[in-house]
């Protein structure tokens, strides 16, 4: 019986190298590959030198001799193009002097001359002989007639200062004038402010708040609470200009809790504008206001402005102002305002 298999042997030693084997058959062509990518342009190539002169070529072969035409006379060819203008010649000689013309016919008169300069005097002439007089006194002629009156003669010369007369007696007294109107004060009394709105729609029943201030140097005008209190007694100037929004607008300007005038706008995109001049007396407060959340229709951004401003004109005495932060507002509360003039439970008197 066959035994089991054994265990492979030892790996032996490499053998000795073969000989060449024969070249084998060429095999198919594979398949073909994919396209390079185009390759960058070359530089230009420096110019070349210059070829060697061609040999002449060989002469050609002479042409037919010509024919005499059926006259041999010659005729005159076409004319040729003109050519250019020659140079200037030099300039001739001076011809002769020609013969006088026929005369010409009469001018038209000339203008008046200047006047001319008057001549001197003459010098004078010699006396003459004295005259030879056969004459016999004749009687006396009538009294001539007066002469007319001659021209006025000149201003005479103003005479010698006379002697002072008396004095006269002493009058009666006169009656007390009217008393004249007071001086002008010191220009040291001014007061003037100028501010803008920077909120649309202000809130009804309350002074309108004026915070943006263009000029308030005295301080006499309140931006946050917009109420200008007057320094001094006198007359005064307020003014306002106004954006309307899309809103209706009613507007007053306020004297001590009551109007005194009322405007009314309603174009949208539009501006109102008033001027009123008051009389206050010091302490005296001036406000802006509007009647209702449904009339408040004031407008102010980028491209537009609200102002409220005011001046004094003139004081009515040179008593010393009030100066700046004069004195501190009362503490207003909701439902001290009113549209028509203060409310009942105000207890602020009307201005007088």
């Amino acid at each position: 019986m066959t035994g089991f298999r054994g265990r492979p042997g030892f790996t032996g030693p490499m053998g000795i190298k073969g000989q060449k084997g024969d070249h084998g058959e060429k095999g198919q062509n594979g398949a073909i590959g994919f396209n390079g990518m185009k390759g960058d342009r070359g530089f230009k190539g420096e110019k070349g030198d210059r070829g060697m002169i061609g040999l002449q070529g060989v002469q050609g072969v002479q042409g037919e001799t010509g024919t005499c035409p059926a006259s041999c006379e010659s005729v005159q060819g076409p004319t040729g193009p003109q050519g250019l203008p020659g140079p200037a010649g030099s300039r001739g000689l001076p011809g002769v002097h020609g013969r006088g013309g026929p005369k010409g016919f009469k001018g038209d008169k000339g203008d008046l001359g200047m006047v001319g300069t008057p001549g001197m005097d003459g010098q004078k002439g010699d006396q003459g002989e004295q005259g030879l007089c056969n004459c016999t006194d004749g009687m006396d002629g009538t009294d001539g007639r007066p002469g007319e009156k001659g021209p006025r003669g000149d201003k005479g010369d103003m005479g010698t200062e006379g002697v002072q007369g008396p004095i006269g007696l002493k009058g009666n007294q006169g009656f007390i004038g009217p008393m004249g109107p007071p001086g002008p004060c010191s220009p040291v009394i001014h007061s003037a402010f100028s501010a803008a709105l920077n909120q649309s729609l202000p809130a009804p029943n309350w002074p309108i708040p004026f915070p943006h201030i263009i000029t308030n140097q005295l301080g006499h005008f309140n931006p946050f609470m917009g109420i200008y209190t007057a320094p001094v007694n006198g007359t005064y100037v307020f003014t306002f200009h106004l954006a309307v929004s899309d809103k209706m607008l009613k507007v007053g300007l306020f004297h001590n809790f009551y109007p005194v005038i009322k405007t009314t706008a309603v174009n949208s995109q539009a501006t109102t504008s008033q001027t009123v001049i008051l009389h206050l007396s010091m302490l005296d407060q001036v406000w802006l206001q509007v009647k209702n959340s449904t009339t408040n229709g004031i407008h102010t951004d980028n491209e537009s402005s609200s102002t409220f401003s005011g001046y004094l004109l003139h004081p009515d005495s040179c008593e010393f102002p009030v100066g700046r932060h004069h004195h501190h507002l009362q503490n207003y509360q909701r439902g001290d305002f009113g549209w028509n003039g203060p409310p009942p439970k105000t207890t602020t008197q009307p201005p007088h």
